[in-house]
């Protein structure tokens, strides 16, 4: 058995608390390499902003017999992705950085690509793909964090969550359309 880690006492908490106060919440205590992290949860965002526009794009050209119920999937998936963005780009301020929003570089930045589909099936796949690459990519980042930033590690692991219940949805989707056109 391990013997416990140490507790800082009152004093020196209180005095390491007062160094660096402009950092906010980024303490002394911080272990994880900042600026790769900021560069980790750019990425995340351009990823999930990439999402929010291909299933945004996906409601509105969803078409045929199931196009109704799969385009009101598309269209939640949408609003949770941008909920995802959102939540990243508050760490990112919260770590110090600024969350990259740019337009002209968000498709390279991205993780996931941007593939429109021209059918409902082709639709389903392309974003089952794109989030089976964010739950890898999720999953990468949550290992590189280690103990390191449990913060963002916890972040990530909530959106990974969700992310494995949407290409959960998608493959139930996929079948569905693929068994009703048999």
């Amino acid at each position: 058995m391990s013997a416990p880690l140490p507790i800082t006492d009152v004093v020196t908490l209180r005095k390491q608390a007062r160094r660096h106060i402009e950092r906010g919440a980024v303490t002394d205590g911080y272990g994880a390499d900042r600026d790769r992290v900021l560069q980790l949860l750019n990425e995340a965002l351009a990823t999930e902003l990439v999402c929010v526009l291909r299933y945004r794009r996906h409601h509105f050209m969803a078409r045929g017999i199931h196009g109704q119920a799969v385009g009101a999937e598309f269209l939640a998936h949408s609003n949770e992705e941008q909920g995802h963005a959102d939540l990243l780009a508050a760490r990112i301020v919260q770590l110090g950085g600024e969350p990259d929003f740019a337009p002209d570089s968000l498709s390279a930045r991205s993780h996931a690509e941007y593939v429109a589909g021209d059918t409902l099936v082709q639709m389903i796949q392309e974003d089952l793909v794109a989030e089976r690459v964010a739950i890898d990519s999720y999953r990468e980042m949550v290992r590189f964090l280690g103990d390191q930033d449990s913060t963002t590690s916890d972040l990530l692991k909530k959106i990974l969550a969700v992310e494995e219940q949407h290409a959960d949805e998608l493959a139930d989707l996929l079948e569905g359309v693929h068994g009703s056109a048999a």
